[in-house]
């Protein structure tokens, strides 16, 4: 089964070809362009030199976030546009959650941290293990200060991920708080294909994946239903 999966919720945009647990073909761009602009030509471009089409994709899985607001329209909105008038199963991933299964080399809690600005991360903890992926807690948003009482009560290796990594560190004095490499920081597709295929796997069997299911999670209001809501008050 060929699962293509995209992931636009961060500054990197990636989209990957996935087959019977194997990765076929993964690309990842951080160039400071926008998504509306590379996600399509990278999907392109991937599944040319691959030799597969549309046609032969079997399901299509988009991170559905949180993250940038604008990044996680724009990749749901590409599967839907290329699922359109297709029977093509379409699943939504949390952003999150791919975070975690791209850490599923390790054995402990996984803490994405994702930079919601104002000293706010989105997050959630997962426990890993043996490549297993766990979740312990919902996806939410949450202050910095108040990361290191959420981990405080597990005794086992702690891994941060994320484009928050390097300012949630210094809220954290966990003592089994340990050092995540750069290149596991990033959200994948890969990853996001693997959450996919993993969710179908576990879903009953009169559970059907459509495109009309993939809607945008972002946790907090926009920014103009922010500013609006200041103006009025």
């Amino acid at each position: 089964m060929y699962i293509l999966a995209l992931d636009s919720t961060a500054v990197t945009a990636s989209a990957a070809l996935w087959r019977d647990g194997a990765m076929v073909a993964q690309y990842v761009l951080n160039s400071g362009h926008t998504h509306s602009t590379t996600l399509l030509p990278m999907i392109r471009h991937m599944l040319d030199t691959a030799g597969v089409s549309v046609a032969d994709i079997d399901c299509m899985a988009s991170s559905v976030g949180p993250g940038s607001f604008t990044g996680i329209r724009i990749g749901i909105a590409t599967v839907k546009g290329l699922a359109f008038g297709t029977d093509k199963p379409c699943v939504s991933v949390s952003s999150l959650e791919a975070m975690a299964y791209g850490m599923r080399s390790v054995n402990g809690i996984v803490c994405p941290v994702i930079n919601a600005r104002r000293t706010q991360y989105y997050s959630a903890l997962f426990r890993v293990h043996n490549g297993a992926v766990t979740r312990l807690t919902d996806d939410d948003i949450i202050l910095g200060a108040d990361l290191d009482a959420v981990l405080a009560p597990y005794d086992e290796p702690v891994y941060l991920t994320g484009d928050g990594y390097e300012s949630a560190r210094g809220f954290i004095t966990h003592p089994q708080l340990m050092y995540t490499p750069e290149s596991c920081r990033w959200p994948t597709a890969f990853a996001v294909a693997e959450a996919a295929s993993v969710r179908m796997q576990n879903a009953d069997a009169e559970t059907v994946f459509t495109p009309d299911d993939m809607v945008p999670v972002y946790l907090r209001k926009t920014q103009a239903e922010r500013e609006r809501e200041e103006r009025l008050a």
